[in-house]
């Protein structure tokens, strides 16, 4: 979620996770640590929001922000119903 930049800090992306409000293919994770891999898909609570993407690729450091935005793909909610 940092890398991918969803959050600003490493910190927040953990605080995230913690309070239950990230999942990782459905299944809330309580792990900061939860390894992540293409295809999976993220559901995310914040400020703004659910957020839901699919992960398609794994950054080994933080990138910028048009970079970054290639490691995912938002799914619509129109998708979700089908």
């Amino acid at each position: 979620m940092f890398y991918a930049r969803f959050c600003k800090t490493r910190a927040a992306a953990a605080s995230l996770v913690a309070d239950g409000f990230v999942r990782i293919n459905r299944q809330v994770t309580e792990k900061p640590h939860a390894r992540l891999r293409p295809g999976d898909v993220l559901t995310m609570a914040n400020a703004r929001g659910v957020v839901v993407v699919e992960v398609l690729g794994l950054a080994k450091r933080r990138e910028a922000a048009p970079r970054a935005r290639l490691l995912y793909r938002e799914i619509s909610e129109e998708t979700l119903r089908e």
